[in-house]
Formats: C-alpha cells, sequence, structure tokens
C-alpha cells in the first residue's frame, strides 16, 4: 500500500508559514507522524492561515515504507531541502521507530550536522533520540525517548542527558517518546507561538480532554497497568522497577514498603499469582531481553546491568522464561 501525503504543495499554504521538514526513515511510526501533522493541518483550518507548511523528506526522495507497511510518498531527497528553503532553513523533525536504534546512515548523520551548523532547529519523535544521539546532536542537550527504548538508550549513550518524559524541548533540540505524544508536543509549540486559545481549540477538535505537559509520565501508572490497587504492593513494584542493576534483597523490600517478608509474599502470591522473588526475576528478564534486541552490548554486559552476578546463571534465567539463550535471542533479532 502507498500512501500519497504530499500535502506542502497545497496552494492556498504559502510562504509566511512555519516550515517544518519531515524526515521519515525506513519502519517510522505512522502513528507519531501522524499525531505531529494533524494539529498542525488543524491549526491552519481553525486559523484560516497557514500558519505551517511542511514537507515530506526521505533520504533518496523515495517513498518510505513505516513499520505498519504503508509507504509514504515524499516531497524531497535530504539534498534539496537547503536548496528548497525560501528564507530561513525549515525546523528538521526527525520520525523514527520500531530499530531506529539500529539506524546508522553516515550521510544522513553528516546531512542533520551540516543542518544544525546552519542554524536549523532539529527535533525527532518516537525512537529518534538514538539517531541524533549517534549523530552527535544531543550530547548537551536533555532529551527522551519511548519508555520501552529507554534502558538500552541509557546503556548505550550513558553520557546523554535522558529523561522518561513524553517531550523535552532544549534550546534548538526537541524530542518526543513517541505514539500520540507529539500531539502534545505540537499543541505546545502551537501554544507558544499562537497562544492558548488556539492550541485548546486545536485540542478538542482531537478529541483531548486535556493537553499533556512535558513531564507527564509516558507508562500508565502501575494501579492501572497491572490492575492493582494495594498501596504497598504498588511501592513494592515500584522499589523493584527502579532497582534492576542492582536488585533489593527481599528483606530489605519488606523492610521498605513496612510489611514483613511474609507478609510481603502473601500480598504478591494473592494479587500477582507468584512470589516477589519471581516477579523481580521476570521484570530484570524483560529488560535484559529489551537490552539484547536494542544494544550491541555483549551479553555478560547486559547480564550485569539485570542483576545477574554470572553469564550462566543469567542464561539459564532466560532460557526457562523464554525458551532460548540469549545468544539465540540476538541471532534471530539481527
Amino acid at each position: 500500500m502507498q500512501l500519497s501525503v504530499a500535502v506542502a504543495n497545497n496552494p492556498r499554504q504559502v510562504a509566511e508559514g512555519e516550515l517544518l521538514a519531515f524526515l521519515l526513515v525506513p519502519d517510522f511510526s505512522m502513528m507519531s507522524f501522524a499525531s505531529a501533522v494533524e494539529p498542525l493541518r488543524i491549526a491552519n483550518r481553525l486559523s484560516g492561515k497557514s500558519l505551517y507548511r511542511w514537507q515530506l523528506v526521505s533520504k533518496d526522495g523515495e517513498p518510505v515504507r513505516g513499520s505498519n507497511g504503508v509507504k509514504v510518498l515524499v516531497d524531497l531527497s535530504i539534498d534539496q531541502v537547503q536548496a528548497a528553503s525560501v528564507g530561513s532553513l525549515p525546523t528538521i523533525v526527525l520520525v523514527s521507530g520500531l530499530g531506529g536504534e539500529r539506524y546508522h546512515d553516515k550521510e544522513v548523520f553528516a546531512w542533520l550536522r551540516r543542518m544544525d551548523r546552519h542554524g536549523a532547529t532539529i527535533g525527532g519523535l518516537c525512537t529518534a533520540a538514538h539517531i541524533l544521539a549517534k549523530a552527535g546532536l544531543i550530547t548537551d542537550h536533555r532529551c527522551t525517548i519511548h519508555w520501552e527504548n529507554l534502558p538500552g538508550f541509557v546503556e548505550a549513550f550513558p553520557d546523554v542527558d535522558v529523561a522518561a518524559d513524553l517531550y523535552e524541548i532544549d534550546r534548538n533540540r526537541f524530542t518526543c517518546s513517541g505514539g500520540t505524544a507529539p500531539l502534545d508536543l505540537m499543541l505546545s509549540r502551537i501554544a507558544l507561538t499562537h497562544g492558548d486559545e488556539l492550541a485548546t481549540k486545536v485540542s478538542e477538535q482531537c478529541l483531548l480532554d486535556r493537553i499533556r505537559g512535558p513531564h507527564d509520565r509516558q507508562r500508565m501508572p502501575i494501579r492501572i497497568r497491572l490492575g492493582v490497587h494495594h498501596p504497598k504492593l504498588i511501592m513494592a513494584i515500584e522499589l523493584m522497577e527502579a532497582n534492576i542493576e542492582d536488585p533489593l534483597p527481599q528483606e530489605q523490600l519488606a523492610h521498605y514498603v513496612g510489611l514483613s517478608r511474609r507478609q510481603l509474599e502473601r500480598l504478591f502470591r494473592r494479587h500477582m499469582g507468584r512470589t516477589p522473588a519471581q516477579y523481580y526475576l521476570e521484570l530484570r528478564l524483560e529488560r535484559a531481553r529489551h537490552l539484547l534486541y536494542q544494544t550491541d552490548l555483549p551479553i555478560m554486559n547486559i547480564a550485569c546491568a539485570c542483576g545477574f552476578v554470572s553469564a550462566s546463571h543469567f542464561s539459564t534465567c532466560y532460557r526457562q522464561m523464554f525458551g532460548k539463550t540469549p545468544r539465540a535471542e540476538r541471532s534471530e533479532a539481527a
């Protein structure tokens, strides 16, 4: 299936609007892309003005297939962007998705750095922070990324200031966690440039009950995500999720939540159907699986990052849970 979204050539969109160039990376997130473009379109319609213009860009000017299999026609190749710009450079919005952590194209990285030297504002949606980091463009900027990719990003770029926020705007950089979060990012940009009233009207058109702030959480609260409501159980799970590399001993975990070890075990068995130790192990192995898919770290390093003292113990636990060894998992993902 091939989709044409070449709306930038609409004759009603004249040169006075802010120009954004969406650089689509293979397997980009269609949800993130649409969530970024649609509020701009709605802002134009509601204002009766061309407040925003956009171009769709690929490395070579050829259509790009999203992670959902839909091919999108583009307007320009990266080499044509600067030549096609009249006046100031466009804001570059890099749209990535599945496999963004494995994307490596030196020509694209060089082009992004060149646009940065010329003064362009550069941002990224979903997993694009991986690409911006590889290009050396967020070394001194705060950023965010989709929660599923956050552990791998931290391991790959330990010196980059990354947060589990919906979106981050830091000077001439902006990053967004993906999903529907680009809606909130663009609504924030609309409010900053054209006022809260227009942003609220756009939000209502999108059937949003509120515009989320940059520091709103990405993931659902544990009580909703897991369907549990006991406050001490929620506290215990939060402590587990925050201490993957150095797992808390069961006695210490129970002490922190104000229970005995036996009381904590009964609580987990009643609500989670497993012991605290079993649940904690599953969390650590899920984290390990993400790191196997998203990084090139040696398996021993992944084992240590997930609280295992030996590669053999890690491999045994991993095989028991997923039916294959970490090495086999990585081979299949390559």
